[in-house]
């Protein structure tokens, strides 16, 4: 175990439960925040305790690791010491964020089995006095309780394995849109499928959770089931269904006002749905209320009447969950009426009114009350990272008409393209309780505060037949008006707030129905425990998916379980809510469903580990915008204009603790959660086929060994940190897992280029491409990002992502920068989602970002993702052999202490399936003797041209060789270390000196070669290459090891053991350059054949010595197309030896969107004496996605008796269907053939003998001897298009 005590260097003093800690906040120069289009200045302090954001401002932040919990409401700071601070030194904060008295906070935060206390307290005050005061020193006490670990409760029941009532009985579903007394006809249960002239109505049942959205926090009660609500059922008494009975239920519809989102509408649904069950026993019914008797302490005869407008047609900055309606544009005002009919004009109305401005400069808003202007309120223009800003008018109103007018006026103050926007607007008003005609809702806020019994009067109440209590919306009783008198008067008890309804049978709302009515018997909750043979089994993993890519995500969990014995669950998100929501989309009920399984395991080690939404989101919950993704929904922050704090995130699926939920600063992660970004079913496919192909076998190989870091360069003068990270990132690694070999890419260290479009790097460009084509296991850029690529330079854009062609080489690509996957909105797909979707290239997993991130704390971010990916952190609980999933690394990069009070880490996603572990391969490869003496021994010097024989073994972790392996190895041997400097390509200048970056990279490699390995141990030679570094310093030897039967894989490297230098004076002589034969996608490929735009180039070489790749300069392995020699293709890491022969060899490169056409490609090698050979061969291009092509049309042999191949060659990178018809000469036909050409990543190949025939009819008959026809048919369901081509044939 790796865990430490983590010893944390405070003051401290233990008094009983008290506990004590004592501050010194040190100021220091002003800090530069930079995110993707900005830069600010503000104050700074402690690094390890500041942290800022555009919400809460600067923050002075700490956190402990605790035994116990705390006492959150106990905690008090005192001994303040303050320091002046001038306006001036505010430098850009914003002054209304800071507060005038210190506010602070102590809240309980814990991830699975760690607790912590964090506290948090706004370092900078503004007096009385408007004089600013910044905080110098000071001390908090607080104490341990027992008062408030219910907190830590669970909500809602949840430890409770239950049955859900749907699984039993027949289910039907209708919806409402409004709230209030429905009914429920006998002919509109018979169109929902209700037998209802078989059924007892005294069965009937109906079950609903209400339209109000399931609350964030875990806290907050909320079914864990759906619930029956009591109903009035008219006429049932008789145990049979009449055609006049009818229901009568109370409903809460989807507009309620939720004071977490300040809204009146549900953000995910404008449809409630309600249940009927059928089924045997009896149903809730409506009760009649108690009525007290005794002296009366309260007449109620007002009640306060809610009315707003609020519309959801726009997202200003397509961000968040803030949706706003009427816009300000052409017509800059607005007015809005309410009515309220007996209004009690003595009472002022309650007016809220929200709205923003997207504009650039300052803007107002006017709100006018019946023709009298009460507030204009300013909004000011807005800057990156803000689009927008808002203001709101909060206030009571004084009216004396029953018609309230709200007008608004927007005033752009000049500016014509600003826009104002609407939020909503809402009046409380106080009325008589005087019946008006229809069914209505009232309540009154005094009986809360009240004691004793209040009377209920209603005037004019003759057409009121009951009274509804739906303070319990689960279980509404009633008062019957059986007097139908013109006064009405109940009782209640006081000191609640009640709500009751007033209903007339001239006015019942009707419901209405979808497509689909009925609900199928599920019980997710009962069954989810349960395996194959019924018995309890823990969950591991959860999938949640829409119904249409169901069975792409069983796959998925299929592999899981193969692959990492994980007890998988897949769940559609119809089901999910069905039983959570009672159908109602909301994210709740995906957390409700995670948190029951989390709390119900057998034991807390036992706990699902990881969750994947299986499918593209959006902001858009609705499907407002045109081609919405919204697949599987995720959780959206309430601000909604910042390309910073606005933030999506699927870390609310993995918050389990009872205090969590809200997304606050204090919640940490307990399950680690991945995204499948398919936006289709087809989609979903191609993803799970590319997470399946990285643990076939074909996959297997050295590349696993390479980490490759970009980084951008230097265009500011702080921006020098962008490369040192990156730099500092693969040192750190490569000292820690010797055996990874760090590919270090500085944008910076390359020749900038100027083009019409800015300053590029096409050589990062080529470089970055390459090492991911090669392979790496992860990939680090760190630098400028967004949605259309990597850095300012565009050295990573969509069309080289598209040109990837890494297959089975695939790569966790880290990209902690702005905006790069940007998934949620539909209108633009981004640089991230292209890296993802590729259907055989790219990545298999990112951790990325989806908004704009301060750079501070990608620095700090990077730092500590990397020990956890790699395995090599002391905060975990693995053993640095063992690795954890790349989501789960995410996850407890979050929660560590260094990153955990900061909100941006919100920002970061895991793309891809949680469960994945990166292929590391196991240990251990270890070096045992060069030319047979023990490496423990004075070895001898690796000189130029000397002939060399190392020996090795694999062995187990313990240093045990494996004795029954076998397989192959594939050794690199690189040169001694290069220092090398980058080349300020900007001139940027910090503090006068020009900001470079001294680096070290690996050495050339001198040899890439196979060997065999067997009973665990291997030995392999080669002839050192004439071209390395003349002086002697240490190589490095990295190992790789595969048992393809077995899929095994080792590796292992040897540091500070082999010496490389100096010259070999007796080499023997040799002056015959090496055998060089072409070939392109296959060796069946005869030089001016067809291949499409991307093909493969083989190149087989032969040499008595071995074939160069140390680099030498003008003794590089070269390629050169159509003469152009400005334009040299560098080949050397793509060539590698036989298995046990280092004088033959294969060097194999991808090329990419070669134009269409005829080319000659030259390729030039050097064998280690620097002896030359130059081959060259010609092929003709098309585009594979414009035109299908075949030529060479055969077959073979020919003649033949009972066996041939068809062949032909073609430019497609994808499957073909064939078909092949054969016809006598006189035009009869006598048998088709038809089959499909491999493709795909397995196939590199251009030709097709994937058909054969035997002879034989279609009656499986011998036919006779003699000359045929026969029509090839090719058909590529990509294009769309057919080609064919008439050959003959013949038959001895």
């Amino acid at each position: 175990m790796k865990e430490k005590l983590l010893l944390l260097l405070f003051i401290s003093t233990t008094f009983l439960f008290g506990q004590q800690k004592k501050y010194v906040i040190n100021w220091e120069a002003p800090q530069i925040i930079s995110g993707g289009t900005y830069t600010i200045e503000i104050p700074s302090f402690n690094r390890e305790n500041f942290t800022y954001d555009f919400d809460d401002g600067l923050q002075f932040v700490d956190q402990w690791e605790i035994s116990s919990l705390i006492n959150e409401a106990s905690v008090e700071v005192s001994n303040v010491s303050y320091a002046s601070i001038s306006k001036t030194d505010l430098k850009d904060l914003e002054i209304n964020k800071i507060p005038s008295k210190l506010k602070f906070t102590l809240k309980n935060s814990k991830s699975r089995d760690k607790l912590y206390a964090l506290f948090q307290l706004s370092p900078i005050i503004k007096d009385s006095n408007g004089n600013y005061k910044k905080v110098a020193s000071f001390q908090i006490n607080y104490n341990t309780s027992a008062s408030n670990k219910s907190s830590f409760q669970k909500a809602g029941g949840s430890k409770v394995i239950s049955n859900s009532v749907l699984s039993s009985g027949e289910w039907y579903r209708f919806y409402v849109d409004t709230t209030g007394v429905f009914k429920l006809s006998k002919s509109f249960l018979q169109r929902l499928g209700v037998n209802v002239n078989s059924v007892d109505p005294r069965s009937v049942k109906l079950f609903g959770n209400g339209g109000r959205m399931i609350p964030y926090s875990n806290s907050e009660p909320y079914p864990l089931d759906i619930q029956e609500n009591a109903i009035r059922f008219v006429g049932e008494e008789d145990g049979i269904f009449d055609n006049d009975d009818h229901i009568l239920f109370y409903a809460q519809g989807p507009k309620e006002f939720n004071i977490e989102s300040n809204t009146n509408i549900n953000c995910y649904t404008d449809k409630t749905y309600y249940f009927i069950q059928v089924s045997s026993g009896l149903g809730k019914r409506i009760q009649p209320f108690t009525q007290p008797s005794g002296t009366i302490d309260l007449i109620i005869d007002t009640f306060e009447d809610y009315k707003f407008h609020e519309i959801d047609e726009y997202n200003i900055a397509a961000l968040g969950r803030r949706w706003f309606g009427d816009r300000f544009d052409v017509d800059n005002n607005k007015t809005f009426e309410f009515d309220f009919p007996d209004l009690v004009s003595s009472e002022p109305i309650n007016l809220r009114t929200y709205f923003a401005a997207a504009a650039t400069t300052p803007t107002s808003m006017e709100v006018s009350v019946n023709g009298t202007s009460v507030a204009t309120r300013t909004m000011s223009g807005s800057s990156s990272p803000s689009l927008a800003s808002e203001a709101f008018y909060v206030a009571p109103v004084n009216v004396n008409a029953a018609t309230v007018s709200v007008e608004l006026n927007f005033d752009n103050q000049g500016n014509p393209s600003a826009l104002g926007y609407l939020d909503y607007i809402s009046i409380e008003a106080t009325r008589a309780l005087n019946f008006q005609g229809n069914q209505f809702q009232f309540k009154n806020s005094a009986v809360a505060s009240a004691s004793g019994i209040g009377q209920y009067n209603i005037t004019n109440a003759s057409q009121i037949s009951e009274i509804w209590d739906v303070s319990d919306i689960y279980n509404v009783s009633n008062f019957i008006n059986v007097e139908a008198s013109s006064s009405l008067s109940f009782t209640s008890p006081l000191g609640t707030l009640k709500t009751f309804v007033a209903l007339t049978p001239s006015d019942y709302f009707e419901p209405k129905f979808d497509q689909s009515t009925t609900v199928a018997n599920q019980n997710i909750k009962g069954t989810v425990f349960s395996n194959s043979q019924g018995e309890f089994q823990d969950v591991d993993y959860i999938i949640v998916a829409p119904n249409n890519m169901i069975n792409e995500a069983s796959r998925l969990a299929q592999i899981n379980r193969n692959q990492y014995n994980l007890n998988v669950k897949v769940f559609s998100l119809n089901e999910i809510y069905n039983e959570f929501s009672t159908g109602n989309q909301d994210i709740g009920a995906i957390r409700n469903l995670v948190k029951y399984v989390y709390d119900n395991a057998s034991a807390p080690e036992n706990r699902i580990k990881y969750v994947c939404l299986f499918g593209d989101g959006s902001f858009d919950y609705k499907d407002r915008v045109p081609n919405n993704t919204n697949i599987v929904p995720s959780w959206y922050s309430y601000n909604s204009f910042s390309l910073t704090f606005s933030f999506v995130s699927d870390d609310f699926y993995g918050m389990m603790d009872a205090n969590e939920g809200t997304m606050a600063r204090s919640d940490r992660l307990d399950i680690a959660v991945g995204r499948i970004l398919a936006d289709t079913p087809q989609r979903a496919k191609e993803m799970v086929d590319k997470i399946e192909s990285y643990y076939i076998k074909e996959a297997y190989g050295s590349w696993r060994n390479n980490f490759v870091v970009v980084s951008d360069d230097v265009d500011s003068d702080w921006e020098g940190i962008l490369q040192k990270t990156t730099d500092s990132i693969g040192n750190v690694v490569s000292n820690s897992k010797p055996f990874m070999n760090i590919v270090k890419i500085h944008s910076d260290a390359f020749k900038q280029e100027a083009s019409a479009g800015g300053n590029t790097y096409p050589q990062v460009t080529e470089a970055m491409v390459n090492a991911i084509d090669n392979g790496a296991l992860v990939l680090n850029y760190f630098g400028h990002g967004g949605e259309e690529g990597l850095a300012g330079e565009r050295i990573f854009l969509k069309p080289n992502i598209l040109s990837l062609r890494n297959f089975l080489k695939l790569n966790c690509f880290v990209t902690v920068t702005c905006e790069y996957t940007k998934f949620d909105n539909p209108f633009r797909q981004t640089a991230g989602e292209f890296t993802y979707w590729s259907k055989e290239a790219g990545a298999i997993g990112l951790i990325t970002t989806t908004r704009q991130i301060f750079v501070s704390f990608a620095i700090a971010f990077n730092n500590i993702l990397e020990p956890y990916l790699f395995s090599f952190s002391n905060n975990d609980s693995y053993e640095d052999y063992e690795y954890p999933s790349m989501a789960e690394a995410l996850r407890l990069t979050k929660i560590d202490p260094a990153i955990s009070s900061n909100n941006q880490r919100r920002l970061v996603f895991f793309i891809g399936d949680p469960a994945m572990k990166l292929a590391f391969p196991k240990p251990n490869i270890r070096l045992t003797t060069i030319n047979d003496v023990p490496i423990a021994q004075s070895t001898d010097t690796l000189k130029a041209l000397s002939y060399v024989k190392l020996a090795g073994e694999i062995t187990d972790i313990s240093g045990t060789i494996l004795n029954d392996y076998s397989g192959t190895l594939s050794t690199t041997i690189y040169d001694k270390s290069i220092d090398r400097q980058t080349l300020a390509n900007d001139g940027t200048r910090l503090n006068g000196q020009l900001v470079k970056l001294d680096f070290t990279t690996l050495g050339e490699i001198i040899f890439r070669g196979q060997a065999s390995v067997t009973n665990g141990q291997f030995e392999f030679d080669f002839v050192v290459p004439k071209d390395i570094g003349i002086p002697v310093g240490f190589g490095k030897v990295s190992f790789y090891a595969k048992n393809e039967q077995l899929l095994q894989d080792q590796s292992g490297a040897s540091i500070n053991t082999v010496r490389i230098g100096g010259i070999n004076e007796n080499a023997a002589e040799d002056n015959i350059g090496p055998v060089i034969t072409l070939y392109m996608n296959d060796e069946n490929f005869v030089s001016g054949g067809i291949t499409n735009e991307s093909p493969t180039l083989l190149a087989k070489m032969e040499d008595e010595n071995g074939i160069n790749t140390a680099s030498g300069i003008g003794h590089d392995i070269v390629a050169i197309i159509d003469g152009d020699e400005t334009n040299p293709i560098v080949l050397n890491d793509y060539y590698q030896t036989e298995v046990d022969n280092y004088k033959k060899g294969v060097l194999s490169f991808p090329f990419r969107d070669l134009e269409p056409g005829l080319h000659t490609l030259t390729l030039k090698a050097w064998d280690v004496y620097n002896n030359s050979s130059i081959s060259e061969i010609q092929f003709i291009v098309f585009d594979k996605d414009q035109e299908l092509v075949i030529n060479n049309v055969l077959n073979y042999p020919n003649p033949f008796v009972n066996y041939t191949e068809f062949w032909f060659n073609h430019n497609s990178s994808e499957s073909l269907d064939v078909s092949i018809q054969i016809f006598t000469v006189s035009g009869k036909l006598v048998r088709t053939l038809n089959g499909q050409t491999t493709g795909g990543f397995k196939s590199t190949s251009s030709l097709s003998r994937d058909i054969v025939w035997d002879g034989r009819d279609d009656f499986g008959d011998k036919i006779g001897k003699g000359v045929y026809i026969y029509k090839l048919k090719v058909y590529s369901s990509l294009l769309n298009k057919k080609v064919e081509k008439i050959e003959k044939l013949v038959i001895l």
